[in-house]
């Protein structure tokens, strides 16, 4: 099937379903201007100080920096948060909240996004499982609680030595709070918001009752494919169709349907044939 084909097909399979998973990794965030950090290019052309200090991301989100130097491991997080706050969703977050309205479906919402961009775009809260967590949340460091409380902190960066010049505390015990984001290495996070994400999902997928199930995939790439796993286990266990959107990466078995395309532009073609 050429480009135009697998937009009809796409748009046949949510108008014929009664339930969408949205399955979404970072690539959905590129066209509402957020950074590519695919490869240590794709970062450093986002970060410039970090080429120059020699760090990749993998290295930059390291927790352990914010066991040595706090205003360092919070200056990565620092920027990113006032990024997150400052990006408003592209169109193609509202065209999906649309259809569901449209065509009377159920949702949920898997991502390993940190951003809260599905939030933002207006998806409930209870229908998004964030597989990694969330920068607008924090935690104590060492784990004096087990509590998990919203990031209202005003972060400030230089810019220049990538080092913030106020570092969040933990409410109870003073110490360094840190995001409540799963990082690489990460061995003190505090998973218990995303487990009770994973149980709302877990529990939606139970009662679908033979349901026609479209799977909505999005910018998930194969170098960390927790997201793709998770599409691939609906279509498996539920007989979804997934639809993959991803301009490198939409190799996928029939009978799902592949499309080599960015988000917003395929999520607005689809639109289009929806809308005709």
């Amino acid at each position: 099937m050429d480009y135009k084909e697998k937009v009809k097909a796409a748009a046949d399979i949510i108008k014929n379903s009664e339930a969408v998973v949205v399955t979404a990794g970072a690539g959905i965030g590129v066209d509402s201007g957020l950074p590519d950090f695919r490869g240590n290019h794709g970062f450093w052309k986002a970060y410039p100080p970090y080429e120059r200090l020699g760090l990749s991301f993998i290295e930059a989100a390291n927790p352990a920096h914010f066991e040595r130097d706090p205003a360092f491991g919070w200056g990565f997080y620092g920027h990113r948060l006032e990024m997150y706050r400052k990006t408003n969703p592209h169109k193609g977050f509202y065209l999906i909240r649309d259809w569901i309205k449209q065509f009377g479906m159920d949702y949920f919402v898997v991502t390993s996004n940190v951003d809260g961009h599905f939030q933002k775009a207006g998806f409930a809260e209870e229908k998004v499982y964030e597989i990694h967590g969330s920068i607008h949340y924090l935690q104590c460091l060492n784990a004096c609680t087990s509590s998990i409380w919203e990031n209202n902190e005003q972060i400030k960066v230089d810019t220049e030595s990538m080092r913030a010049k106020n570092v969040p505390k933990c409410f109870n015990c003073g110490a360094v709070a840190r995001p409540n984001i799963l990082m690489f290495g990460d061995f003190s996070w505090l998973p218990y918001r995303s487990h009770e994400q994973s149980e709302r999902f877990d529990d939606f997928l139970s009662n679908l009752n033979n349901s026609k199930i479209a799977v909505i995939e999005i910018g998930a790439g194969t170098a960390i494919p927790s997201i793709r796993h998770t599409s691939e286990r609906i279509h498996r266990s539920l007989n979804a169709e997934i639809i993959r959107i991803n301009p490198r990466e939409p190799e996928i078995k029939k009978p799902n349907i592949g499309i080599a395309e960015g988000s917003l532009k395929t999520l607005s073609d689809i639109d289009e044939v929806l809308n005709d």
